[in-house]
């Protein structure tokens, strides 16, 4: 080590073997640059064969314009990246690869075979074939620009680039490696990190009841973010939750399958607005308003219940709940309305049955913080998007430098987004490079 020959001089050094990281390498390497993609990890692509239950949700049954869309504010970012690589080049560019696709319900697109080890190969095939050298075991120690280049330095060598790609993810599942390397990196060349934090994770809550409805399932649930009302305990809240709705617009809201576990709540809604937990400084202010018959409005149930309760007048009340919901869950929506499941619907007074209808539309779910970047799937954060060239990836304070995939202040939401974020992101850093 110390010396620099002409084997460790490289055009393009792709630091990151991830979707992002081995997309850019190999466009940069089939436009003929000589290039090197460097992994600390003994495998590339751990987080792509941890994604979506190991069947890697790759994007979403969209457009471009889809994908934008769903990143808000952050999506007009996303144009250029998307012209170079769309939801469906990206399926048109599997399936070349051998790699069939399906779309589910949800509108999320996994290989048919759900196996994301698939999709992993796929993308080193494609590698192989660019032309790239893929590194593996070799982490960056440090980053330094000399002159028109750029110096690394790994326990092993030293090597110079022309240019430098960023692909090292953020800090969700570092156990997959990316545990935020890249960030010192982005900030010691001048870029401003925006504090990551953990997106799509589960939300905690310290409410008992909570926790006592662990592993029950809810297919269809709207969820809003509010500043809490909580009161002394949550069966006074029955009854107030829509007029407290009322006053505030929501910080979040989302809507698709619900999860109660033994720490909280999780399932897509909740993995959606989670952001805004993990992002408030006192996240025990707020309170995670659930509907749990969104597909009906507060009239149309009352009528249903009033209906049902004429019908089956002594039958319980709860077991009435139940024709629509979980049984353990309207067993707790009659104790959060004051109703003893066990009474029977003619000992329901049309007062309470108001407050049951309230518990079912608006029930409040007090927040205590989100479990962190070991469950979320993503990290929201990172590089500015301010001082990045969305037209070509490129730092605007560093030539040569380029950023791409998760390193970025780029999160969207559950479905395949974040997938295809990356992959488009990296398949631009690498037809833009310039030497």
């Amino acid at each position: 080590m110390g010396q620099t020959d002409d084997l460790e001089r490289w055009e393009v050094v792709v630091v990151g073997a991830g979707a992002a990281g081995l997309m850019a390498a190999s466009r940069a390497a089939e436009r003929g640059l000589k290039t090197l993609l460097l992994e600390k990890n003994p495998r590339p692509g751990i987080k792509i064969l941890m994604s979506g239950g190991t069947r890697c949700n790759v994007t979403h049954s969209t457009d471009a314009r889809g994908i934008v869309n769903a990143y808000g504010r952050q999506g007009p970012f996303l144009h250029s990246a998307l012209a170079v690589l769309s939801p469906s080049d990206l399926l048109d560019w599997l399936n070349e690869e051998g790699v069939a696709t399906k779309v589910e319900s949800t509108g999320k697109v996994f290989p048919v075979s759900d196996k994301a080890s698939d999709v992993l190969d796929a993308l080193l095939r494609r590698l192989r074939r660019s032309g790239a050298k893929l590194s593996l075991g070799e982490p960056l120690r440090s980053l330094k620009r000399k002159g028109e280049s750029f110096e690394l330095k790994t326990p092993d060598r030293i090597l110079t680039a022309r240019n430098i790609i960023i692909t090292t993810g953020g800090r969700s599942y570092p156990r997959s490696g990316t545990t935020g390397d890249g960030y010192t990196w982005a900030a010691q060349f001048g870029h401003t990190v925006v504090e990551p934090c953990p997106a799509l994770t589960p939300i905690t809550s310290d409410a008992i009841w909570v926790r006592k409805l662990q592993g029950v399932t809810v297919p269809d649930v709207a969820v809003r973010i509010l500043p809490s009302s909580r009161t002394s305990s949550p069966k006074a809240q029955a009854g107030k939750e829509h007029s407290h709705q009322g006053k505030f617009r929501p910080l979040a809201e989302a809507r698709v399958s619900f999860l109660f576990t033994h720490f909280g709540i999780s399932g897509s809604p909740v993995l959606d607005v989670s952001r805004v937990v993990a992002r408030h400084p006192d996240p025990v202010t707020l309170s995670v308003f659930c509907d749990f018959v969104p597909e009906r409005s507060a009239e149309h149930l009352s009528a249903w219940l009033e209906k049902r309760c004429t019908q089956l007048g002594r039958r319980q009340i709860a077991v009435i709940l139940s024709e629509i919901l979980p049984r353990r869950l309207a067993d707790t929506l009659c104790r959060l309305a004051r109703i003893p499941e066990e009474r029977s619907a003619t000992e329901v007074s049309k007062s309470a049955r108001r407050n049951l209808i309230s518990a079912m539309k608006a029930t409040s779910i007090p927040a205590s913080g989100v479990m962190g970047f070991k469950k979320a799937e993503v990290t929201a954060g990172g590089v500015t998007l301010k001082e990045v060239d969305s037209k070509t990836m490129q730092s605007k304070l560093v030539p040569g430098l380029y950023f791409a995939g998760e390193i970025l202040d780029l999160d969207g939401p559950i479905g395949g987004f974040n997938f295809q974020a990356a992959f488009s992101t990296g398949a631009l850093a690498g037809e833009k490079i310039t030497t």
